[in-house]
């Protein structure tokens, strides 16, 4: 495509020039490739269609730049990127590009599980980041054993899962040991993740939602303190307590 070729030349003409760009290797990089891809996933929460469609420009110049580096090391370029992919997406999907049959997605799943073990994986958990966010590599990780049949039958025996987990905590507790407690928060924090995957929400972006909602109404107690005249060092929790109360109305 015209665009592209032309965004590869102004990439390629921006390392070559900008002092900036030519200092940066992979590992420099990497926190603006977590940004942008974050930054997309905001655009997307928001609707926000123009900002999507920068936000996506921004990513792919996060892997143009990478594949560049990389060119510039005789190790592949570009062209070598959309190569390798392109195969990756025939051979995972033999019921579009094969004659392969399948009943619906469950399958299909599964086969890419199967399709990824005869690529030479030695194990179906492999192919979730080690940098993944902890939600979201349980998320991966529960999703993976589950295409290959092992999970829980439904959503009531996870839920009794969970109320497990919270009363080995409350016990780890009681007996105040530090290691312990991690322990416990950790199988209840993943425990919570597999009650999410099974009522079909994001863990990761039901946090995230969550987040938001107590920045916005916390922002509100802040403002109204500072229309008294005061500071939230000045102010009792009984006093902010009411405030946030009345942030519920205003914040969903």
């Amino acid at each position: 495509m015209k665009e592209f070729d032309q965004l590869m030349e102004i990439m390629k003409k921006v390392r070559e020039n900008c002092p900036w760009d030519k200092r940066q290797t992979h590992k420099t990089l990497m926190q603006y490739l977590i940004e942008e891809a974050y930054e997309v996933v905001e655009s997307i929460e928001q609707n926000e269609d123009d900002n999507l469609k920068e936000e996506l420009g921004d990513l792919l110049i996060q892997i143009i730049f990478h594949s560049i580096i990389a060119e510039e090391r005789e190790k592949f370029n570009i062209n070598d990127v959309i190569t390798t992919v392109s195969e990756k997406l025939i051979r995972r999907h033999p019921h579009v590009f094969d004659n392969l049959s399948v009943s619906g997605e469950e399958e299909v799943l599964h086969n890419w599980e199967k399709i990824k073990l005869n690529e030479g994986k030695t194990s179906v958990l492999q192919g979730v980041p080690k940098s993944l966010p902890a939600l979201l590599k349980a998320t991966g990780i529960q999703t993976k054993a589950s295409r290959v049949g092992f999970d829980w039958d439904n959503y009531k025996d996870v839920l009794k899962k969970v109320n497990e987990e919270l009363k080995e905590l409350k016990e780890a507790t009681e007996s105040n040991n530090k290691d312990k407690i991690e322990e416990e928060i950790g199988d209840l924090l993943f425990s919570i993740v597999n009650i999410s995957r099974f009522l079909h929400v994001n863990p990761e972006d039901a946090l995230r939602k969550t987040i938001n909602k107590f920045i916005k109404r916390f922002t509100i107690i802040e403002q109204e303190i500072n229309k008294q005249g005061k500071k939230l060092q000045d102010v009792s929790l009984e006093e902010m307590d009411k405030i946030w109360e009345k942030s519920k109305d205003l914040i969903f």
